[in-house]
């Protein structure tokens, strides 16, 4: 049972968690950007460019995609669960969240575009993600609110650093659907420039590129991250 102050905890990561995911929106901006505007862009002509038709469509996309991530998002936190009942919870718990703090400021690093090392994380994401991108292609182009709600689901297993360090981070929840909630809240931090690039197909993708606002972005994850790592001592 958790006392008065985790509970506290556990809503300021929710917190934080949703933070990141709006301020890294800059970086989802250039892969995510073109995933999503290829699914707008391939609509019927009768639906795309009216926005009372489009916004179902985008939402659906969306909705798929952090249903995704709290998938993920289970399944991490619960293996990180049975590693901790194995051994010493604490001494665990405290390395966990020393690289989860890391993480996130090697993520400040990437969404600033001043250290590409996630890159290499998504290169290992790859492999898994080549089995998911054929499967997608079956739902394209989209004509109805089922294959908007698959082609969301899959893209949302597409390989992301952001996404991976989010990840990393629900290993420090204490349980799978603590886990699943981190991304559910991540996932909703990205949600604002995803539904905004999607109905406008794109066209936002150029502004939350430029080197200020990711700058400030990943200035903003990298606090983040010295914070965790200040809560951790």
């Amino acid at each position: 049972m958790h006392d008065h102050s985790s509970m506290v905890m556990d809503e300021i990561t929710l917190a934080a968690a949703f933070l990141v995911g709006l301020f890294g929106s800059t970086h989802c901006a250039g892969m995510c950007g073109g995933v999503i505007s290829a699914l707008t862009l391939g609509l019927p002509d009768n639906i795309r460019g009216r926005f009372m038709r489009m916004l179902p469509f985008v939402l659906l996309y969306n909705i798929g995609r952090i249903t995704s991530y709290a998938i993920a998002g289970l399944l991490v936190a619960g293996i990180g669960s049975l590693i901790v009942d194995m051994v010493d919870i604490k001494a665990v718990r405290f390395y966990v969240a020393l690289v989860a703090g890391g993480f996130m400021i090697v993520l400040g690093l990437y969404i600033a575009g001043w250290w590409q090392g996630l890159m290499k994380l998504e290169n290992l994401g790859s492999h898994i993600w080549k089995y998911f991108e054929p499967l997608g292609r079956k739902f394209l182009p989209i004509k109805n609110y089922h294959g908007a709600l698959i082609a969301g689901a899959i893209w949302g297993w597409i390989p992301c650093g952001m996404v991976y360090t989010a990840l990393v981070w629900t290993l420090t929840a204490s349980s799978p659907t603590q886990g699943a909630l981190l991304m559910v809240s991540f996932g909703l931090g990205t949600l604002p420039a995803m539904l905004f690039m999607g109905l406008a197909a794109g066209k936002l993708v150029g502004s939350l590129q430029k080197p200020l606002v990711r700058n400030i972005a990943g200035l903003t994850v990298i606090v983040f991250g010295l914070y965790s790592l200040w809560r951790v001592f």
